[in-house]
């Protein structure tokens, strides 16, 4: 039986340093992302941009948290995170730019502060980080 489970356990150790692990991580995240994306979607239509707001910032601070654990970049707030990447090159200036009005628009939602934002603000939010994902987890 030992030799046996020696092949499974050789065979999931090649995959591991094949990167195929990670390769099936990224799958799983990327269904759900697009359900909750999907749910955001959902929520702005029937005319919750708040709620729609706050479920798709979760999914943009996870994708930089994501990145910044495959680059071995500390975790902080998301501001920092976000800086440490454009920093590293990992994204440029401009992504760098637009995740930080994403999360703005995340945390006036999150607080009630609706004055500042509206529906195609975050209907655009949603539609950014949609892409941004999908070319993160490419």
């Amino acid at each position: 039986m030992l030799q046996q489970m020696k092949a499974v356990f050789l065979a999931a150790k090649e995959d591991f340093e094949g990167g195929h692990l990670n390769s099936v991580r990224n799958l799983v995240q990327a269904e759900v992302f697009d359900n909750e994306l999907d749910q955001a979607k959902e929520l702005l239509s029937s005319g919750y941009a708040s709620a729609a707001a706050v479920i798709a910032g979760v999914v943009l601070e996870t994708t930089i948290r994501n990145l910044c654990s495959d680059h071995n970049i500390p975790f902080g707030k998301l501001d920092k995170m976000n800086a440490d990447l454009a920093k590293q090159g990992i994204y440029n200036s401009l992504i760098q730019k637009r995740i930080t009005a994403f999360a703005g628009i995340r945390n006036s939602a999150a607080h009630g502060k609706t004055e500042e934002f509206n529906k195609d603000d975050v209907n655009s939010m949603i539609n950014e980080i949609e892409r941004f994902v999908a070319s993160t987890l490419a």
